[in-house]
C-alpha cells in the first residue's frame, strides 16, 4: 500500500452505497484537488489496516483519513480534514468543528452508521 507524501488517504467502506455517493460528491466538489486524495476501500484489507494501527471494526464504524506524515484522523476530525481541502466546504468544516456542534454530530454520525451496518447485516 504505497501512497504519495502529499496525498491524503481516505479509508472508506466500498460496500456502502451512501459512502460511494459521498465519495463521488466530494470528488465533484473538489475538482482539481481530488487528485490529492487516494481512496482506499477497507473491505478485505484487515491486515493492512492493522499494520497502520486502524482497528478494522472501527474502520467500518468511522471514516479514517491518513494525512501526510502518517497521522491518522477518524470520524468527524477526518471529515473536517477532507472538507478543509475544498474551498466551498471550508465553512461547513468550521461549523462541524465547533465545540458545541461536533459532539452532537458525532453521536448522530455513530447512530446512523451502526443503524446502516445492522440493516445490511454487517454488524452484530
Amino acid at each position: 500500500m504505497k501512497r504519495s507524501e502529499e496525498k491524503l488517504t481516505v479509508f472508506y467502506d466500498g460496500s456502502c452505497p451512501r459512502c460511494i455517493r459521498d465519495r463521488e460528491r466530494y470528488s465533484a466538489l473538489a475538482g482539481k484537488s481530488r487528485s490529492d486524495i487516494c481512496w482506499l476501500d477497507i473491505n478485505g484489507r484487515d491486515e493492512e489496516l492493522q499494520k497502520l494501527g486502524i482497528d478494522p471494526k472501527r474502520a467500518l464504524l468511522e471514516l479514517h483519513v491518513q494525512a501526510p506524515g502518517e497521522r491518522i484522523y477518524s470520524e468527524l476530525d477526518a471529515y473536517i480534514l477532507l472538507m478543509n481541502r475544498v474551498p466551498v466546504l471550508k465553512g461547513l468544516a468550521w461549523f462541524v468543528g465547533l465545540p458545541v456542534v461536533q459532539p452532537i454530530l458525532s453521536r448522530l454520525y455513530r447512530w446512523s452508521v451502526v443503524r446502516r451496518l445492522k440493516k445490511q447485516g454487517r454488524l452484530e
